[in-house]
């Protein structure tokens, strides 16, 4: 098995920078060719269409990190079928789920639109644009799956170049049917339904070698004890992300408490988060990746190397993001708005997103390290202690420091995962020892 570098850590994480650095490019040309329509409504109804998708879809994001973890191992393990039928599991699931959603469509989006009520018009077009986009449900969560399995061999050139290809096609049919067919917010659907059967269709071209292997037989997808080791792990991932999600739509709902011009504020800053997210996640996936090879390969030394060598890039990662933020941020503040007094409160809270990267560093490579070790169940319990603690320190803070202490709440959170997940870290190397 290859040696653990700091080249080959590289290797991994720099595609999956490059694949997240295309993310934000298209929701602005979505938004920008509707908004070539001239009236307000449209741009509202896609925004309020992708986010109520993205909200649906989010919740199957366990499917690509239990499929880096699972896939990872058996690759550690020279287990050829395995790879495969890991794969296979997670296509089912993906179509199953995607199925569920096109038959409860009705439901759902009656539910999504009594949570965010919109003006009929705004509602009649996000209908229009989700009744198309829906029936590619099975499509795009199985996009979660194919991404785990690329990421668990180590093939995340793939993952760009299936991010840029999907990307780039929608953007060229949204020009298209837009603004040449005058197709409207149903152009903007249409364009993202057909990248996605290509996308699909590429990604299975990328992984064809689980596909023409023969080894993905049912008697290997169907094994009882992988099932079942399959939905505890997705399981665990799932609960872990619902109490992280709910952890900051608390953020987003006490800082509306604060006022307009400090809402908007936080809202401006939190894109410095996502920012830090996009750049730093290729270095947790490089520690899915190789941490789950060591465990596989029942290797603590391995194990330990990549750890090691994965979180050294993320820290560093890290600090250079703060000093950016830190020397940067009223530039980039000044970017993103141009209301005087909005630019003025951003900035008094600019040093905790200075500080964020360099708090937070510890709890996404923890992520990457569980996540690869199948560690699942503690990351659960980590997540639930820490938002405890989160709660309990949002109590306090606020009423003494308002916005400061929301925001101190937010680091006091991702302090005690890193810590929690740090104290939980030898059961990683229990299990690569094959003990666990």
């Amino acid at each position: 098995m290859a040696e653990i570098t700091h080249a080959r850590v590289l290797k991994i994480a720099g595609p999956i920078v490059l694949s997240n650095a295309t993310i934000p490019i298209l929701g602005a040309v979505d938004t920008g060719v509707v908004g070539q329509l001239g009236l307000p409504a449209p741009i509202g109804a896609v925004g309020i269409g992708a986010v109520i998708l993205s909200s649906i879809y989010w919740v199957f994001g366990f499917l690509r990190m239990g499929t880096t973890g699972l896939v990872s191992q058996a690759h550690g393990t020279g287990d050829s079928a395995e790879v495969s039928a890991g794969l296979m599991r997670a296509l089912i699931i993906a179509g199953l789920a995607g199925l569920g959603l096109i038959l409860l469509q009705i439901p759902l989006f009656w539910a999504a639109f009594r949570i965010a009520p919109a003006s009929d018009e705004v509602e009649s077009l996000a209908r229009t644009y989700l009744g198309i986009r829906i029936w590619g449900a099975p499509l795009t969560i199985s996009l979660y799956a194919f991404t785990g399995w690329l990421i668990a061999l180590e093939r995340t050139r793939g993952v760009l170049v299936l991010q840029v290809t999907m990307n780039a096609l929608n953007v060229g049919l949204d020009l298209l049917f837009v603004l040449s067919f005058g197709w409207g917010v149903a152009g903007v659907a249409g364009a993202t339904l057909i990248s996605e059967v290509a996308g699909v269709t590429l990604a299975i071209w990328l992984c064809r070698a689980a596909f023409v292997n023969g080894l993905w037989r049912a008697r290997a997808i169907f094994d009882r004890v992988k099932l079942a080791t399959m939905a505890r792990v997705n399981t665990d991932i799932m609960l872990r992300s619902i109490l992280l999600q709910a952890s900051f739509t608390a953020f987003l709902f006490l800082g509306a408490g604060q006022g307009d011009v400090t809402l908007a504020a936080n809202q401006v800053l939190l894109q410095f988060l996502n920012i830090t997210a996009y750049a730093l996640d290729g270095f947790a996936f490089a520690a899915e990746s190789l941490v789950g090879q060591a465990v596989g390969a029942h290797s603590v030394l391995r194990l330990r190397r990549a750890a090691v060598v994965s979180s050294q890039w993320g820290v560093g990662g890290a600090v250079l993001l703060g000093a950016v933020f830190f020397l940067a941020g009223p530039w980039i503040i000044d970017l993103m708005t141009t209301a005087p007094h909005v630019r003025e409160e951003a900035r008094a809270y600019l040093p905790w997103i200075a500080a964020a990267p360099l708090i937070g560093i510890a709890s996404w490579m923890f992520d990457g390290i569980f996540i690869g070790a199948t560690l699942t169940r503690e990351m659960r319990n980590a997540m639930l202690l820490s938002v405890a603690v989160y709660v309990g320190a949002l109590a306090l803070l606020i009423p003494a420091l308002g916005n400061h202490g929301l925001w101190a709440g937010l680091m006091v959170l991702n302090a005690t995962r890193g810590i929690t997940m740090a104290r939980l870290y030898p059961r990683a190397e229990i299990k690569a020892r094959g003990a666990g």
